[in-house]
């Protein structure tokens, strides 16, 4: 799709780009020969990829901005027209002959595709408006059994703390009631407890600037305020579709903290500095306990960790039991075939498979047979090249991601043998061919589920010949 009547907006005036087509023809090395000079990028709010050489510094001297002072103004102009459109990202393909005219193609952006991350090529296209992958779709099982641990004591955990913050400002029983409100939960004996004590404002501090640090000795992490609670559901923890398809929810029988993505039960409560989150559990695993106290971690997308089995626990610095093990050897949900890992699809086949990744391959192009019929399989990813016959994946009616190279797409579309069960899907590209071809290829995904397709904008000028 392509638009050849760009709109008034700064992002669409040649203008704005021509500082970063000078660059990015100066730091081509084909910009001084007789043949025309191609280029592509993207450029977001608050980053870029370009395929500049930067000027290495002086020896003995590190990079400083001023090194590269011009690459900076020349994004800076693109992101303030971003800005002006209301638009995060957008990639572009440009070609400059050598009198210096430009063919300048700018992609998108599309509310159907993510960005692609350092590439001008999409990312993941969602092909069903408001679609998530299903671990994020996924809510805590019942655990009917659960109770509190014997160690959770709101008395003593309300007299500790009383003890170890003097003159702290709690929360009012109305301010309480708001929070739960707020909340749409009933808050846990303990954690009423705890905010009676302080419900950690920082207008209640003043000057006092060692107090935040003296609640988070006497807490045992950074309290958030009262107001600040939330549920660490499956909607707070963000990801990618070409990341969060991978992941699979998996609870053994002897786990004490259920291996989700979040949870209307999990509220989050605290800080452990480097980002993780803590939070009172009350939809715990088949070996924990109500009101547990666990750690979200920042740098994984499913599960958490125990930290305590009672926030008094947590304050009292007594560390919760170590719990865990399935109690039975299961293979894994996500299987990763490739060089280094499973020797084949085959050896990946079994019931629970979910998630099947194909990766680098230095033998015969695999066939999907051994997966044929699986009940649970919903996830493929395949390296370009490692597919014996792509038309096999017809036979995958189960599956919401799809993962391929720019070719075997194309087998697909030209049958007509695209799985209308897909909810998201990606082209995974090699190296760094020409985004054309694949913005084509994603944009044909779109128009068979009729998304937004990524619209190209051609916008010309003159950049004058190379002095």
């Amino acid at each position: 799709m392509v638009d050849q009547r760009p709109s008034s907006s700064p992002i669409h005036d040649f203008a704005t780009w021509e500082p970063v087509l000078r660059l990015l023809r100066a730091g081509t090395a084909e910009g001084q020969a007789a043949a025309p000079v191609r280029v592509a990028g993207s450029i977001g709010r608050g980053s870029w990829s370009l395929p500049l050489r930067r000027r290495m510094p002086p020896p003995g001297r590190a990079a400083q901005v001023g090194d590269m002072q011009d690459e900076f103004d020349a994004v800076k102009r693109v992101q303030h027209a971003l800005a002006d459109a209301g638009v995060d990202d957008i990639s572009f393909t440009a070609e400059i002959s050598p009198a210096g005219q430009v063919a300048l193609r700018l992609l998108g952006p599309s509310p159907a595709v993510e960005p692609g991350i350092g590439t001008p090529h999409p990312g993941a296209l969602t092909l069903v408006e408001g679609a998530l992958p299903e671990p994020w779709r996924r809510l805590p099982e019942p655990a009917p059994g659960a109770v509190p641990a014997p160690s959770a004591d709101p008395e003593l955990l309300e007299r500790t703390l009383r003890e170890r913050l003097p003159g702290a400002v709690g929360a009012t029983e109305a301010e309480i009631t708001a929070a739960e409100a707020r909340l749409g939960v009933t808050l846990p004996d303990e954690l009423k407890a705890l905010y009676r004590v302080t419900r950690s404002r920082w207008e209640d501090w003043g000057d006092d600037y060692e107090a935040a640090q003296r609640e988070c000795t006497a807490v045992g992490c950074e309290l958030f305020a009262l107001d600040d609670l939330y549920i660490a559901d499956a909607s707070s923890r963000h990801c990618r579709w070409e990341f969060a398809a991978m992941e699979a929810v998996v609870t053994p029988p002897g786990a004490a903290v259920q291996g989700l993505v979040g949870s209307p039960g999990w509220i989050a409560f605290g800080d452990n500095g480097g980002g993780d989150r803590l939070a009172v559990d009350l939809t715990p695993g088949p070996r924990g306990h109500t009101g547990q106290i666990i750690m979200v971690g920042h740098e994984e997308n499913v599960g958490a960790s125990l930290v305590a089995d009672s926030l008094t626990d947590l304050v009292l610095n007594r560390p919760g039991e170590r719990r865990g093990g399935s109690g039975e050897d299961r293979p894994p949900a996500v299987a990763h075939v490739n060089i280094r890992s499973l020797p084949g699809v085959e050896a990946a086949a079994h019931p629970g498979l979910e998630v099947l990744s194909i990766g680098v391959w230095d033998e015969a192009p695999l066939t999907l047979a051994p997966v044929m019929g699986l009940p649970r399989l919903r996830t493929l990813v395949a390296y370009p090249g490692t597919l014996a016959d792509p038309l096999e994946i017809a036979g995958l009616t189960g599956l919401e991601y799809l993962e391929l190279g720019p070719q075997e797409w194309r087998v697909l579309l030209d049958a007509g043998a695209v799985p209308r069960s897909l909810s998201a899907a990606a082209i995974k590209v090699h190296g760094n061919p020409d985004p054309l071809p694949v913005v084509a290829v994603a944009n044909e995904l779109l128009a068979l589920w009729d998304r937004p397709r990524i619209v190209q904008t051609v916008l010309e000028g003159s950049l004058g010949a190379v002095p």
